[in-house]
């Protein structure tokens, strides 16, 4: 290279340099958050944090920094919370200041500043608000959401009937079975098993659910600019997230067709009134596009958190087989075979209801939880967290904490049974998260888990096509989730 080419380079190379260094903007408060591994120029730990385990790289940097360490996603800085105590103190004993949502770069701003879940302020409180109460108060004299689980489950069992001993894949039934409770309570209706929008429907949710576990979407969460410079499968979120949206959109409108505030059918119908009722009042949030995101929220989040919940626990009762003998006889004592279950023999079942307290902790369906924002500048375990900072809730260190579970990586019903072999409750017990921001489908999720499983062993054993001690139960993690393993399923009526 010539004299001229070199101090050219020379200059380039400078030139670069300072643009690295001034894009690089350390918050003047960086040395009052906690510590945590040295952040590179523009890409901050993309190289200590694993994007395809997510959750293996936390627990490590957990193990060097402490429960409260600091990771920087490009430029800004990340504030993780791990184990019981941390989270507790953070979510419930300061709940306030850590109540904000923080954005998602990877969602449109037609879903993120919209809806229950990644809004704030004003437009949040409203939304849940009214969200929670609907929820809670379902119906309005109609049939109670028990009642439509039970009337879902037995079309379950009538499916599951016509496999007669064959082997199949759970997946697509338990996604079904999930899918219409939540279409039941959002939409008024349910969709039979073969309806083909139905099954497009649940396509197109699970080209999601893997597009938001790939490591795309986790380096787009790091550095989100410089992701919009190359080619990605992301691109075709925004394409599927707009199908689904039409999809609601279509419902919404054929409620107002048929739309009477006097009797409403379902959560849409109510908010519908609500937004009738308000419709002189400037300051309401009951508007359209509120009304679509947090229909697309709920409907979402229904149909995937306990549908990857159930395959996980009939794997799980794959692989012990005694545990579900325990279930069944608990069942055949308590409830019999000739009427279904009901929420009110829970408290009669403490074996089953802790299997399903085990299970959910074990499945572990939200290892990292929503990402959190503080609402303003927070002492916090001595350290200062900057108004606006987000905070990153590691939820499996919560159901993995060894000073609340004694074989935390085991799946162990015990963790929920006292000696006597009753029920017993943990306070680490946090798969839905806790405080201001907690799930609000929690108590819906909690009944359909343990309506789903003890009809379903009510009504069948189950079997598989591999030796229960060959079983593999440990999950296939992704960037930042984890999922059963594939498994066969057999289903004999008892």
């Amino acid at each position: 290279m010539d004299l001229p080419g070199v101090v050219s380079f020379f200059l380039a190379f400078c030139i670069a340099g300072l643009l690295i260094l001034l894009l690089w903007r350390r918050p003047s408060s960086r040395a009052e958050l906690p510590p945590g591994p040295t952040p590179l120029p523009l890409v901050g730990n993309l190289f200590q944090v694993n994007v395809q385990n997510i959750i293996q790289s936390l627990f490590r940097l957990q193990e060097q920094y402490g429960p409260v360490f600091t990771i920087y996603t490009g430029s800004q800085p990340t504030v993780v919370l791990c184990g019981y105590q941390a989270v507790k103190e953070a979510l419930v004993d300061h709940a306030e200041n850590f109540s904000g949502r923080a954005p998602m770069p990877i969602l449109d701003k037609k879903f993120s500043d919209y809806g229950v879940v990644f809004t704030n302020g004003e437009r949040w409180r409203q939304l849940r608000r009214f969200s929670l109460m609907t929820l809670r108060n379902f119906g309005m004299g109609k049939r109670s959401i028990e009642e439509r689980i039970q009337e879902e489950v037995q079309f379950l069992v009538e499916e599951l009937k016509k496999t007669e001993g064959h082997f199949f894949d759970p997946t697509v039934p338990l996604s079904h079975v999930t899918s219409n409770v939540i279409c039941s309570v959002v939409f008024g209706n349910r969709f039979e098993y073969e309806d083909k929008e139905f099954i497009a429907l649940l396509g197109l949710i699970q080209k999601i659910i893997v597009l938001l576990s790939s490591p795309w979407a986790q380096l787009s969460n790091y550095s989100p600019r410089l992701m919009q410079m190359f080619p990605s499968p992301l691109r075709k979120l925004a394409v599927y997230m707009d199908e689904l949206k039409d999809f609601i959109s279509r419902r919404i409108q054929t409620h107002r067709d048929s739309f009477d505030p006097n009797c409403p059918r379902d959560f849409i119908d109510c908010f519908l009134t609500k937004m009738e009722q308000e419709r002189e009042n400037p300051a309401s949030e009951f508007l359209e596009e509120n009304l679509t995101v947090t229909v697309l929220n709920l409907f979402f989040a229904g149909t995937v958190s306990v549908s990857s919940t159930m395959q996980y626990g009939i794997l799980l009762l794959l692989r012990y087989p005694e545990i579900e003998a325990k279930i069944q006889a608990e069942i055949d004592q308590v409830i019999g075979r000739s009427r279904s279950p009901s929420m009110e023999d829970r408290t009669k079942m403490p074996y089953t209801d802790a299997v399903i307290h085990e299970i959910v902790r074990f499945a572990d369906f939200s290892p990292v939880g929503v990402p959190h924002v503080v609402t303003s500048d927070t002492h916090f375990r001595g350290y200062i967290i900057p108004k606006g900072t987000t905070v990153l809730t590691f939820l499996t260190s919560v159901l993995q904490d060894p000073q609340h579970f004694e074989t935390p990586r085991k799946f162990n019903p015990g963790h929920f049974l006292d000696e006597n072999g009753a029920f017993k409750k943990s306070e680490a017990f946090l798969p839905f998260s806790a405080g201001k921001r907690v799930c609000l489908g929690e108590a819906l999720a909690r009944m359909e888990l343990f309506l789903f499983l003890t009809t379903l062993l009510q009504n069948f054993s189950l079997g598989t096509l591999q030796d229960r001690e060959e079983i593999n139960i440990l999950p296939i993690t992704g960037s930042a989730g984890k999922f059963p393993q594939p498994y066969q399923l057999r289903v004999v009526p008892r």
